[in-house]
């Protein structure tokens, strides 16, 4: 999967969780970026981001996620572990 077709599906997520869609998401955008992403929601909004790929994140995968590049990478890589 392209990481402009992972950052769709997460632009989704995004989305749904904070019931609004005032931003743009890029690989450099952090939660100081996001009107109502906070520590509440970012855990729903992986939450729902591991329901809409299929895939678990490891604890130390989601504590060096900083930015959503991070996110992306992440996602990728757990996809990728599941394909080989």
């Amino acid at each position: 999967m392209k990481n402009q077709d992972i950052l769709n599906k997460v632009t989704t997520s995004f989305s749904r969780v904070l019931e609004h869609n005032n931003f743009t998401l890029t690989e450099s955008t952090t939660a100081n970026d996001v009107d109502g992403w906070e520590s509440i929601t970012h855990m729903m909004i992986i939450s729902d981001i591991e329901k809409s790929f299929n895939i678990k994140f490891k604890l130390m995968d989601l504590m060096n996620m900083d930015t959503v590049g991070d996110l992306i990478k992440a996602i990728d890589k757990e996809l990728n572990a599941i394909h080989s």
